[in-house]
């Protein structure tokens, strides 16, 4: 079971628009100066739970709060752990959130990831990737904690965010 040290049902800071952000456990980088360090150990947090998983798609379809997608932090959603878990979820929004877009953080390098973690990429619009490193802090960047971070567009975006 995938465990998770938050879900904000209403978030205007990771990612474009309006959002549901899932915060996940587990997270194998453990980069120095993490704003996240919670969040590492795999047995942290709570148990991300069926009841958890409708609500976030309840509030995904929420017409009175309007959301234009979901964001997956952590920790690290592709830590080996999480991937089968992340991939279930990311399939159920496409399916019942076809107009919602996805965006997804990892520590993990592009080029680098296996067959399993690819498989929850080709999912995503939009993919973070690589460690958070201190030295290379940038606060002029968007969505990226460190210069060294790729915004990768998986699917082109229908407009591009500001």
């Amino acid at each position: 079971m995938m465990r998770i040290h938050g879900y904000y049902p209403v978030d205007v800071v990771n990612g474009p628009g309006t959002r549901c952000t899932l915060f996940v456990a587990g997270c194998e980088h453990q980069c120095r100066g993490c704003y996240n360090q919670r969040t590492w150990r795999l047995d942290s947090g709570v148990p991300f739970t069926v009841a958890m998983e409708e609500q976030l798609l309840a509030d995904l379809n929420d017409a009175r709060i309007p959301r234009q997608g979901l964001s997956l932090s952590g920790g690290d959603p592709l830590h080996p752990h999480n991937v089968p878990h992340i991939r279930r979820l990311v399939k159920r929004v496409r399916q019942a959130c076809p107009d919602k877009d996805i965006w997804l953080w990892t520590g993990y390098d592009m080029a680098a990831l296996n067959a399993a973690q690819r498989a929850v990429v080709a999912e995503l619009d939009v993919l973070i990737d690589g460690r958070f490193i201190e030295a290379e802090k940038t606060s002029t960047l968007p969505w990226r904690g460190s210069r060294n971070q790729t915004l990768w567009w998986i699917r082109p975006p229908q407009q591009a965010p500001r």
